[in-house]
């Protein structure tokens, strides 16, 4: 498999938005394929659950692909996929999610995206870091630009470093304008590329990213 995967220190910290801007830049060079394996929180329409992150995912590479084949695992419960499958009555395995991830992927480059951090619970008895070891991409840490980014970014890149994966790089998101040194400091903490996405100036973000990609 030929690839990354997207992971965050948290939930919420813009997994999916930097995400979505990596792979509009790539797929005008080559061919791209997303896979979200599992999404919580979805929405019921016409009687299907929609995953809102996979939507945008897919629409981002506009690779074709169906939406159950980017994201096959749907649940309406906003909690971890182990609990919101559980709920369902689904007993959702890791062996289930390796499956879609690879599912159709051939040759493709493929950007896996978790759900929710490093160690948030993603199937039954199974944390995103056991899904990240199965596939051995290299990583994507996404992390929210503000107070207390730097020891969630350290401690994210510990974790993975500590599963004996690659970290490809890490995003600092500043989703509020700040006036915070995080880039500075975590660039004098680790040897890991930290880059740091805005939207108002988004241009070098996307030429490093794709440097290091």
């Amino acid at each position: 498999m030929n690839g990354v995967f997207v992971t965050g220190s948290n939930t919420e910290v813009g997994k999916t938005t930097v995400s979505v801007e990596i792979i509009k830049r790539l797929s005008k060079k080559r061919k791209i394929v997303v896979r979200k394996p599992v999404e919580t929180d979805c929405e019921l329409v016409d009687g299907i659950y929609v995953p809102k992150d996979a939507v945008k995912l897919n629409e981002a590479c506009a690779s074709g692909e169906s939406l159950n084949q980017v994201c096959p695992y749907c649940f309406e419960l906003e909690a971890s996929p182990e609990k919101a499958s559980l709920e369902f009555g689904k007993n959702l395995s890791l062996d289930d999610l390796i499956y879609a991830c690879n599912d159709g992927v051939g040759e493709h480059f493929v950007f896996v995206e978790g759900a929710g951090g490093f160690y948030s619970p993603i199937a039954d008895n199974a944390l995103n870091s056991d899904l990240a070891v199965q596939l051995n991409l290299p990583v994507i840490i996404v992390v929210k630009d503000e107070l207390g980014a730097i020891s969630q970014a350290l401690l994210t890149i510990n974790a993975v470093l500590s599963k004996k994966l690659q970290v490809a790089f890490v995003v600092l998101n500043e989703i509020e304008q700040n006036t915070l040194s995080n880039l500075k400091a975590l660039n004098s903490y680790t040897d890991v590329p930290v880059l740091k996405y805005s939207k108002k100036n988004p241009e070098s973000f996307y030429l490093k990213a794709e440097k290091l990609i």
